[in-house]
């Protein structure tokens, strides 16, 4: 004997089963945050250049590696954070 499953039940199922997985799809995006890391990938790319320039900029590439520095540490936070 089969048994009948009504149509109501299998639509909330469905709901059910939708919803949870859009839940799983959205904390991945979440963490894997590409924009951040991406950022982070630049700050470091711009950290190496200014750390291979000359020295003879009047304080202001010194000053830019700190706040390349800040900015990096700011961006880890972020993504810390988000997790």
């Amino acid at each position: 004997m089969s048994k009948v499953i009504s149509r109501p039940r299998v639509v909330g199922a469905v709901a059910i089963c939708f919803v949870g997985l859009s839940g799983i799809g959205v904390g991945f995006a979440l963490a894997d945050q590409p924009f951040m890391h991406d950022a982070l990938a630049s700050l470091e790319s711009a950290r190496s250049s200014l750390q291979s320039a000359e020295a003879n900029k009047g304080g202001h590439r010194v000053k830019a590696i700190a706040d390349v520095d800040a900015a990096i540490y700011e961006v880890r936070a972020g993504i810390e954070f988000a997790r």
